[in-house]
């Protein structure tokens, strides 16, 4: 199935000059919404995970199924204010403004093995704040993974020596 055309492309939002891709049709679509997450489990089946992060808010649609399907727990990192326990939180820029992530302290234990899910990777500071806060858990990340990658933003290079798995380049 091609997932392209189920994935629309929004200019000017959420400020002048961002060329925003809205993966909801995605999500609506049935057979679209089954496909994308096969992907994500295709990819990491058998390798041992632990934990899926997602990111909030579309990285739990697809992190929390593909946990499911691969027999591993869910952690959300969300942004600020939304946990309700002890937590650590990491500050972040945007392609159009800056903000924090947050995750509970307790979320992951030295060596725990994560995959880290959001629907898109961009400039890379969503990316690099988990890490970071992965980093401060002592967890292995394996993977950080994405449903589309916007190439020219270069996300890459916030999260070096990292496996970065994309499944749709614009």
């Amino acid at each position: 199935m091609e997932l392209e055309r189920h994935i629309r492309a929004i200019p000017d939002f959420p400020i002048p000059g961002i060329l925003f891709r809205d993966i909801t049709p995605l999500l609506k679509d049935k057979q679209g919404f089954a496909a994308m997450i096969d992907l994500f489990v295709e990819r990491f089946k058998g390798r041992h995970i632990d934990y899926v992060v997602g990111i909030e808010a579309r990285g739990y649609m697809i992190g929390a199924p593909l946990a499911y399907a691969i027999g591993a727990g869910f952690v959300p990192v969300r942004k600020p204010g939304k946990l309700p326990y002890s937590k650590l939180a990491e500050n972040y820029a945007l392609e159009y403004g800056t903000n924090s992530l947050e995750i509970h302290a307790d979320a992951l234990d030295q060596g725990d093995r994560v995959v880290v899910v959001d629907d898109l990777l961009a400039t890379g500071g969503t990316a690099a704040a988990t890490l970071r806060l992965l980093e401060r858990l002592g967890a292995h990340v394996e993977a950080f993974a994405v449903l589309v990658e916007l190439e020219a933003l270069n996300g890459r290079a916030a999260v070096p020596n990292l496996d970065v798995v994309s499944f749709i380049k614009y």
